[in-house]
């Protein structure tokens, strides 16, 4: 959510970010200013009959003092009127900051200057990339090896749950298992510390973090609890600080926390939910900062450059791009996707997200920091995949594949697994 100070002194960047995001209706900006503007004048009004009746109040104390009873009694009654008013003023008060919350709710962030103008995944730049794509026509996609050697039990997960919620068997279990312990391993060395967050998380930490409202058909509801099964562990992990004033000394806190993850992923056909590509339950592996703002940029880089060592820790191949304003989101203010070469789809799969929000997600969840002895100021918040599991999966079963249709298992998970081989 943006400050509504920065709304009002800069209307016309915000309006063009929310165009560049691809939001064609941005009157919501001036509705909310037009709201605003209602509720400041209604707030100096109410301030001055309450003035206007302290003032009273205490001429009421000196007339009874002169022993002046009747002229305090029609005081007393004015005042009576006051406070009803003042009342019903404060009532009405209360409905128009619901209001402007609402309406400020549905306000995207601001693109940082940074970040290309553009309308769809095809303006995205290439920031890096990383290692030779494989090309060889002999490499298969990972489905039909998972389907060759029966690692990936697709058809049992349609019968016990549904589409996209697949059985992991033996080696696949545990190289989904040895890729977690890796990662969690390498952010903890890396100063992360670990959480074990929940599944499921309430309405409150939803929108706290930017899921609602834009994202709700995306998740999964348990309506007799009232609870979202968490896309992203982003959402438990960021508002475990909710509601809360930071010593500035503890900055920047950085949290690293495996969850399983759930999106309904709605739309979604041919070949981009081929076996792993895309799952309605997945596993990932999620860094969080809170940090001061003159640090988030500098943390944002930081931050993509641990994924990036992921990769590369496992020769896979990939390239790193700079998201445009169209293809971000709604809640970021700058974004790299990191994407892993396929070799058996020859394709690039995206695998991690590394987003800055700046104060975006902060003023949602009022989570500050103390600055100075007498002043707070809302931090930044960041986070990225290091890494999600699937995909990850299948590069490596498509790259350490050999002709004879062994898969090789990569140097730096075989502490892990205990064998050469799957």
């Amino acid at each position: 959510m943006l400050d509504i100070n920065f709304i009002r002194e800069n209307k016309e960047l915000v309006e063009k970010g929310m165009q560049n995001k691809g939001e064609k209706d941005v009157s919501i900006v001036a509705q909310v200013l037009a709201k605003d503007e209602e509720w400041r004048s209604l707030v100096h009004k109410t301030d001055l009959l309450r003035s206007e009746s302290n003032t009273k109040a205490k001429e009421i104390g000196a007339l009874m003092g002169q022993g002046k009873k009747e002229e305090a009694q029609a005081i007393i009654k004015e005042t009576g009127a006051l406070k009803e008013e003042v009342k019903e003023l404060e009532e009405q008060l209360k409905v128009l900051q619901e209001e402007r919350e609402s309406m400020l709710l549905r306000i995207a962030n601001v693109p940082h200057p940074s970040v290309p103008v553009g309308a769809s995944e095809n303006d995205n730049e290439v920031f890096a990339t990383w290692g030779e794509p494989d090309q060889a026509e002999w490499r298969k996609p990972h489905w039909e090896i998972v389907e060759r050697y029966g690692w990936v039990d697709f058809e049992r997960g349609v019968k016990v749950t549904g589409a996209g919620f697949p059985f992991y068997i033996g080696p696949v279990a545990q190289l989904q298992r040895a890729l977690i312990n890796y990662f969690i391993n390498e952010a903890a060395k890396a100063g992360y510390i670990e959480l074990q967050a929940p599944y499921f998380v309430n309405e409150d930490s939803a929108r706290g973090t930017g899921q609602i409202p834009d994202k709700e058909d995306m998740m999964y509801v348990v309506p007799r609890d009232e609870f979202f099964a968490i896309p992203t562990a982003e959402v438990p992990v960021t508002n475990f600080h909710r509601d809360e004033i930071l010593p500035k000394e503890d900055l920047p806190v950085k949290y690293v926390c495996y969850t399983p993850c759930w999106r309904r992923e709605a739309g979604s056909y041919g070949k981009d939910v081929r076996g792993l590509n895309r799952l309605h339950q997945f596993d990932k592996v999620e860094l969080v900062k809170i940090v001061k703002p003159e640090t988030s940029y500098e943390e944002l880089e930081s931050l993509r450059e641990h994924s990036e060592s992921l990769l590369q820790a496992l020769g896979l191949p990939y390239r790193t791009l700079l998201m445009c304003t169209g293809d971000m989101g709604f809640t970021q203010s700058k974004k790299y996707d990191l994407e892993v070469w396929s070799p058996g789809q020859k394709r690039w799969l995206e695998v991690s997200s590394c987003s800055n929000f700046e104060s975006f997600q902060a003023r949602r969840m009022q989570l500050r920091y103390r600055k100075e002895e007498k002043s707070t100021e809302m931090v930044h918040t960041l986070n990225g995949s290091a890494l999600a599991l699937p995909r990850v999966v299948s590069a490596i079963l498509e790259a350490y594949q050999e002709e004879n249709g062994k898969v090789r298992v990569p140097e730096v998970l075989k502490g892990f697994i205990g064998r050469d081989y799957l």
